[in-house]
């Protein structure tokens, strides 16, 4: 074409946990039994809606209401509600004019990234959660600015390491936390939090901090929402119903901004995404107008402690399988539904494989690992994918030079969990020796 219309971040534009499913399903159509490991949907693996939270949806659905424009911001009465659950715990105080809602977090994340200015950079941590780090990086066409999580110190922050990425980079303008984390399914203490939000305050710094996960976390761990700790830092949370009631499929997110009168630049920022969303008119209504009645039911913290409970007897189960497996670095998942393996440095080679039984189904894994540019790990995401069906992520397709893979805790049948925990534990050795 004449004219370049590409734009300058379009090839940080990737989404690896969607990409793996095309492999799969190329797979699956050889006859290979494809166990979907990759995507945080809990709905697709078998999540059961309870019947109190689908009566309350479809009541809903019978008001006209609920089939109309909301406004911009969201609907009042929602946003009033939430208000009220933020200020009464004694942090940051906000009004509904604070919160203003989205089609789901991906559409806030797209929002928060595109409108700031392209040479103002946000850190992210690595491994860092996809959309965030490839959203972050397509606005300023470059590669992501990173800080590091520790995966000898449970995956937390390296706080110095975060503060040399602010240090010597003045492009960076605010900081990314993700709490409880995804990849890694870690949860952070107040401490590190604090150390921070301490740094945001040090550099004049806003604070993005992702709590889709806040109120999924186990194992005895505890966490504070960053409401509690922000002080006069500028900062926006994310929170949405995706994840936690579950309701993917509603598309319903929303931000909570903190101090955002205090600095006229934040301010101004805002507002921009403010306006960003008025010219979409606004966000799903009938997710927005269900929301305080699921959150409310007397039914909803049982349901969710049940969730809760599960995700944590599997946090143990792969513990106690893969701790003590040779050439991993692994910790325990205390948050979110997710665990992260990575591989100590060195021990992956292109020379390894597991074996796979069908020759057509091995003939298109070796013709994907010998692509150029394929990541060791991605090698051993295709060859675990052919011999066993396991359907993983790659742990490099998060922001991270630490080749690994991403799992879910999602499978409902807690026998087939262990089963697909053990043959990773088995492959890893395998794969390892070969």
């Amino acid at each position: 074409m004449r004219t370049d219309i590409v734009h300058i971040g379009a090839g940080e534009l990737t989404y690896e946990i969607r990409n793996i499913v095309t492999v799969g399903k190329n797979l699956q159509k050889l006859g290979v039994d494809v166990h979907w490991e990759n995507i945080g949907d809990p709905v697709a693996k078998g999540e059961l809606i309870p019947q109190w939270m689908k009566n309350l949806v479809s009541d809903l659905a019978q008001e006209d209401a609920s089939y109309g424009y909301s406004p911009t911001r969201g609907i009042l009465a929602t946003r009033e509600y939430l208000v009220e659950k933020t200020n009464q715990r004694g942090g940051a105080q906000i009004t509904p004019d604070d919160i203003l809602f989205f089609n789901g977090l991906g559409d806030a994340i797209s929002k928060i990234y595109g409108m700031l200015k392209r040479n103002a950079r946000v850190v992210v941590p690595s491994p860092s959660y996809t959309t965030h780090s490839s959203a972050e990086a397509a606005h300023a066409g470059d590669r992501p600015v990173t800080y590091r999580l520790d995966p000898s110190n449970m995956w937390y922050p390296d706080l110095d390491d975060l503060e040399k990425r602010i240090k010597y980079n003045p492009a960076v303008a605010g900081i990314l936390i993700i709490n409880p984390d995804n990849p890694t399914g870690a949860v952070y203490p107040e401490e590190t939090l604090r150390g921070m939000v301490a740094l945001a305050r040090k550099y004049d710094l806003f604070v993005v901090c992702d709590e889709v996960y806040l109120n999924i976390v186990y194992n005895g761990y505890s966490t504070l929402p960053i409401s509690d700790l922000i002080g006069d830092v500028p900062a926006i949370a994310m929170r949405g119903l995706s994840k936690e009631m579950p309701w993917p499929g509603g598309r319903c997110g929303w931000i909570e901004v903190y101090n955002g009168h205090k600095s006229p630049m934040f301010e101004q920022y805002i507002n921009s995404i403010l306006n960003a969303k008025m010219l979409e008119v606004c966000s799903t209504t009938l997710p927005q107008l269900v929301l305080p009645k699921l959150t409310s039911h007397p039914q909803y913290h049982a349901y969710l402690h049940e969730r809760i409970s599960r995700y944590e007897r599997y946090s143990n189960i792969s513990y106690e399988c893969l701790r003590h497996v040779d050439g991993i670095l692994f910790n325990r998942t205390n948050g979110a539904f997710y665990l992260s393996i990575a591989f100590e440095d060195g021990r992956l080679t292109d020379r390894q494989t597991l074996p796979i039984a069908n020759p057509e189904v091995r003939r298109q894994v070796e013709n994907l690992v010998n692509n150029p540019g394929v990541s060791l790990d991605k090698r051993f995401v295709y060859y675990l994918l052919g011999s066993t069906g396991i359907c993983t992520v790659p742990l490099t397709s998060f922001a991270t030079d630490l080749p690994g893979i991403r799992v879910t805790m999602l499978e409902r049948d807690e026998a087939a969990f262990l089963g697909i925990i053990e043959a990773i534990a088995g492959s890893i050795k395998a794969y390892l020796a070969s």
